[in-house]
């Protein structure tokens, strides 16, 4: 459900800023919202994911069932403070409090380990990578490029936000890893091959 949601947000992205009207936009997020209620009511949607969203809206409700996995993670975020608990010496971390830490909960490592500093410094990261691509983007001369970055980019945001948002408790628990640190061949290779774009694109202005 996560990369789904994830892909439209890409394309919903891409066309918007390829100009179509405006209405087109609308319609298409009308669409899927429609779409994702008509899912949950003739069952496409699993029940697990059902009560991920259950636990997003109310995580107390069912604290040791659906709510467990964004309680604990709320509890190994918050015990990381202002400078964490240092590298590789996280309870909460070490005692496997957390389900699937390794993947779609790899932020709590750092919330535990390195506290806010240390997240806030991942961010930066991000930021980093983000502004680059921007700079790509806006430097093609060919619209193609262009939008190929922005589909790229929006991707790359959205996913991040929502991984991090989700540790957080301030986005529903959708199973998406958090680009180039969640364990996971096959995320890390469809990144890498976004990257890829970019860098072909970058290589063409320079061209």
């Amino acid at each position: 459900m996560g990369t789904v949601f994830i892909i439209g947000i890409a394309v919903v992205t891409i066309i918007a800023v390829s100009g179509a009207p405006m209405r087109w936009v609308v319609g298409l997020i009308l669409v899927a919202v429609i779409g994702s209620f008509a899912a949950v009511k003739v069952g496409v949607i699993n029940d697990y994911q059902v009560k991920r969203l259950q636990a997003f809206v109310d995580p107390s409700a069912d604290s040791q069932g659906s709510g467990y996995q964004l309680r604990q993670a709320r509890i190994t975020v918050g015990s990381g403070g202002l400078i964490g608990t240092g590298l590789f010496n996280g309870p909460q971390t070490n005692g496997r409090f957390v389900p699937e830490q390794q993947t779609d909960f790899i932020f709590t490592v750092a919330g535990e380990q390195l506290g806010f500093l240390g997240c806030g410094f991942i961010l930066i990261l991000y930021l980093t990578v983000l502004m680059r691509a921007f700079g790509i983007a806006r430097k093609s001369n060919d619209p193609y490029g262009k939008l190929v970055c922005t589909g790229v980019i929006a991707w790359f945001a959205f996913q991040t936000f929502e991984n991090i948002g989700m540790t957080l408790g301030m986005m529903p628990m959708t199973g998406v890893p958090l680009p180039f640190v969640s364990y996971g061949g096959s995320s890390m290779f469809a990144t890498m091959i976004g990257f890829g774009l970019l860098q072909n694109v970058n290589a063409r202005n320079r061209g």
